[in-house]
C-alpha cells in the first residue's frame, strides 16, 4: 500500500516520490506473498513503463528545442507536453485502481 500511496503522491513531488516507490517495491518483491507480490510486480512495471516514456519524449523535447528556430520545434514541444501529460495521466490512474483492488483483495 506504501507503494501506492508514493505512486499518487508523485506528481506533487515531481515524481520524487515515484523513484521511491519503485525502490520500496524493488526490495520488498522477494519475500512477499502471492498477493502482494503481484501488485508490486505490476507497480514496478508500470513504473518503467511511464519512466522509458518520459526518457523518449525528453529526448523528442530537445529535438523540439533544436528545431524551435525553424518554426516545426513549437509542435514538437506541443506534441510533448500533451503526450506527457496522458502519460502523468495513466500513471496516475493505474495506480490509484492498483490501490483499489489491493484494498479489495484482488491480485493485479
Amino acid at each position: 500500500m506504501i507503494v501506492y500511496v508514493l505512486y499518487l503522491l508523485s506528481i506533487p513531488s515531481f515524481a520524487l516520490f515515484a523513484l521511491v516507490g519503485v525502490i520500496v517495491a524493488l526490495a520488498g518483491r522477494d519475500g512477499a506473498g502471492p498477493l502482494a507480490r503481484s501488485h508490486l510486480d505490476d507497480q514496478v512495471r508500470v513504473w518503467f513503463v511511464a519512466f522509458w516514456w518520459a526518457i523518449g519524449l525528453a529526448v523528442i523535447a530537445l529535438v523540439g528545442w533544436i528545431t524551435v528556430f525553424i518554426g516545426i520545434g513549437i509542435l514538437i514541444l506541443w506534441l510533448v507536453a500533451i503526450v506527457g501529460f496522458i502519460v502523468m495521466v495513466w500513471f496516475t490512474v493505474k495506480s490509484f485502481l492498483g490501490l483499489l483492488a489491493l484494498l479489495d483483495g484482488r491480485p493485479r
